[in-house]
């Protein structure tokens, strides 16, 4: 008699096994390749990188198509479908508040509204009321906007919205009337990334733009050599004069990728003008008085450099809060003069602990800080005592889990912050200048009942013997057995730091018995600065090395077993699940590779992809060359190898993973496998970077998708291909 688990695998193999209509074939391979320092690096999509290709167009038209009648005609899919617009339509969603002077703006999708919306609700409490809604620009039902950004007057009467459409961040500005919702004749297009700074006048703002591209331009040229502009209502922005960014001043270095935003703050004489390069946390200052920016000359003076290692700032009156990692992994807060300090010589006003602290917001009362105790998250309060800072002291949070936003303004005291977690849907609250919590009444709580369900968080263990932070989450009476359908996601860039989320469609997943497990590897910013640049360039398979540990604990622990066990990554998460499933490829029965960055060799000769040089490497010197190398998984992959199970999914206007990379790595990958599982590709031809811009009704075929694949592949029977 075979064991359960012998039994579980010959039943998955039975189920995946069933025969499927037969699937368009990539094109045959090419002959191109580089040679970089003396290696030979074949490329044989490389005729994918053109986006103009025709051949890469019915590639993706064929796979999608072929995709769609596959998982469609999963008898369970119906049923799916069902049951996440159920989950999905209980609930509204609300994120991106920001505090103005006498309201509170956000965005909001109501339950059965696409797309989110722009509110605004006074702070002292009241109706909210309907600012924009970008589907008014939708000329058919097939067409989707989306808010990027906003940004309210510092009187509460205009906002500025940056909308694009169908997921590509090809943002536009646009200026509404709070009151009255008329989009007023200022248009401004080619404005990415960042809101616009309002003036205390309340009818003039800077921005960010870059320049008109020609036609014959190289898609890395997006978004490159942007300045920042003066912009007075009811002017030409064509004759707007610049302050600050690409070329402005021979003594002011600024980069084709970098980006730049003003900061104007009431209670400060000083506008600050911080400036992002490419996906670097750490950011470079400058300072100047507010009242010079009219003059032909502004006198910048540099506060922050690079190497000061700060990520944040902050001002009150004429100093200036900065956050940074300098000599400390877990940062600290600094305290310098804007008129005539530098963070180079800033004092510490609140010393790194054992704690992470990962943001700061200034009120009238005291200096906030976020801070991360092995991912959950704290709030601090340090009271403003005169000019000094007094001791930072916990303020009592309802329930353990993820602040995403902590929100303040100098002209108000106490803060605003939105907090959820695994299992406790989003809500946000007030602190007031007693540090005492309230439930600020903003957002309804969710029906979806997650009573039944648990999270836990454990350590797992990497190659070199590190402890990695892995959550995980299950029914409450799941059975420790190996038997159950079990999800790894992973990301692990940018120091970025992925929390309890809660999704009302996860439990889709849940319910069936499936287990969801977020590995938090090195490259994330979870143990702060360290765990960030312990996986970073050279050192970059570490984060991969986490992640197969958190696999092997899922299966050391009775989770599930491999033939149960799925990976998915999304963006630079493809760095992760890529090169998961090539390293180990019979660790894993499924993958889920969701507009990820699988061809590092080329990622820097697409759109966006130069801006990510300082986080992954170049191929134009050896170090960052033999990095990329070692952790492409396009490249990396070999041939007749039995590879598991793979969709693959990416937008046909996605401007931060070129649709290509996927497109590349996939049709390598079908050329490749010997398993017999299949390697479906995805596309949306209305939509960009996943799930970034995309309507409801595209989230939740997505999520259809998604699962209806993995119960296929893991072996749920309801989910049996019918051959």
């Amino acid at each position: 008699m075979m064991s359960r688990v012998a039994a579980v695998a010959f039943a998955v193999c039975c189920i995946a096994a069933a025969p499927l209509p037969a699937q368009p074939p990539p094109p045959a391979p090419g002959t191109a390749s580089d040679t970089y320092f003396g290696v030979k690096v074949p490329d044989p999509y490389r005729a994918f990188e053109d986006p103009k290709n025709p051949a890469l167009l019915r590639y993706f038209k064929a796979q999608n198509a072929y995709t769609h009648r596959v998982l469609d005609a999963l008898p369970g899919r119906a049923m799916l479908a069902k049951r996440i617009a159920e989950l999905d339509g209980a609930s509204e969603s609300l994120a991106s508040l920001t505090v103005g002077r006498h309201a509170y703006f956000y965005l909001k999708r109501p339950v059965g509204a696409s797309a989110l919306r722009l509110y605004a609700r006074a702070s002292a409490g009241g109706a909210e009321r309907l600012v924009f809604d970008p589907d008014r620009f939708a000329r058919s039902k097939a067409q989707h906007y989306t808010i990027d950004y906003y940004s309210p007057s510092l009187d509460d009467r205009l906002v500025g919205i940056g909308v694009s459409e169908g997921g590509s961040e090809v943002e536009v500005l646009h200026v509404v009337d709070v009151a009255t919702g008329r989009i007023l004749a200022d248009t401004i297009d080619r404005t990415p990334f960042v809101p616009p700074s309002w003036r205390e006048d309340g009818r003039s703002f800077y921005y960010f733009r870059t320049p008109k591209l020609p036609a014959d331009a190289p898609q890395s040229a997006r978004d490159t050599k942007g300045v920042v502009f003066l912009h007075v209502l009811g002017t030409d922005p064509a004759r707007d004069s610049a302050v600050f960014g690409y070329r402005y001043s021979p003594r002011i270095p600024f980069g084709l990728e970098d980006v730049a935003q003003l900061f104007v703050q009431p209670g400060t004489p000083w506008v600050i003008a911080i400036v992002n390069h490419g996906v670097q946390n750490e950011v470079s200052a400058w300072a100047a008085p507010a009242a010079s920016l009219a003059n032909a000359v502004v006198p910048w003076r540099q506060i922050v450099r690079y190497s000061d290692d700060v990520t944040e700032l902050a001002a009150r009156g004429n100093t200036g809060y900065a956050l940074s990692h300098h000599h400390a992994s877990r940062y600290a807060v600094l305290a310098f003069d804007l008129g005539r300090g530098d963070a180079a010589h800033a004092r510490v006003v609140i010393p790194q602990s054992a704690r992470v602290i990962d943001g700061i917001g200034v009120a009238r009362d005291a200096l906030y800080l976020r801070d991360l105790d092995r991912g959950l998250s704290r709030i601090r309060r340090a009271p403003f005592i005169g000019s000094a800072l007094g001791a930072a002291a916990d303020v009592r949070l309802p329930f353990a889990g993820a602040v995403g936003e902590l929100d303040t303004d100098i002209r108000s005291a106490g803060a605003i912050f939105s907090l959820q977690g695994w299992t406790q849907s989003p809500q946000w609250y007030t602190v007031a200048a007693n540090a005492a919590v309230t439930n600020a009444g903003l957002r309804k709580p969710s029906p979806v009942d997650f009573s039944a369900i648990t999270s836990e968080e454990v350590d797992a263990t990497s190659a070199d013997g590190t402890q990695v932070p892995l959550s995980i989450v299950r029914g409450r009476e799941l059975a420790l057995d190996g038997s159950h359908p079990t999800l790894l996601d992973g990301y692990g860039a940018y120091g970025i730091v992925i929390g309890p989320s809660f999704s009302p469609t996860r439990l889709a997943w849940l319910e069936r018995g499936g287990v969801f497990a977020e590995c938090h590897p090195r490259g994330g910013g979870e143990l702060g600065n360290d765990w960030h640049f312990g996986a970073h360039i050279a050192t970059k398979q570490r984060t991969i090395d986490d992640f197969i540990g958190c696999a092997h604990y899922l299966i050391d622990h009775k989770y599930t077993v491999s033939a149960k066990l799925a990976g998915m990554g999304t963006s630079a998460g493809g760095v992760t699940i890529g090169n998961a499933i090539i390293q180990q490829p019979a660790l894993f029965d499924a993958a889920i590779d969701n507009v990820g960055d699988t061809n590092g060799v080329r990622d820097e000769f697409a759109e966006g992809g130069p801006s990510n040089i300082p986080e992954f490497g170049t191929n134009t010197d050896p170090v960052g060359f033999k990095a990329l190398l070692a952790t492409d998984a396009y490249v990396q992959m070999k041939p007749d190898v039995a590879y598991p199970a793979v969709l693959a999914i990416t937008g046909a206007n996605d401007p931060r993973v070129a649709p290509w990379i996927v497109a590349k790595f996939i049709a390598k990958l079908q050329r490749s496998t010997t398993s017999g599982k299949p390697v479906l590709l995805r596309v949306d031809f209305d939509a960009g970077h996943g799930l970034l811009g995309a309507s409801r009704a595209q989230a939740r075929d997505f999520n259809t998708d998604l699962f209806a694949f993995l119960f296929w592949q893991l072996g749920d029977p309801d989910f049996a291909y019918p051959g």
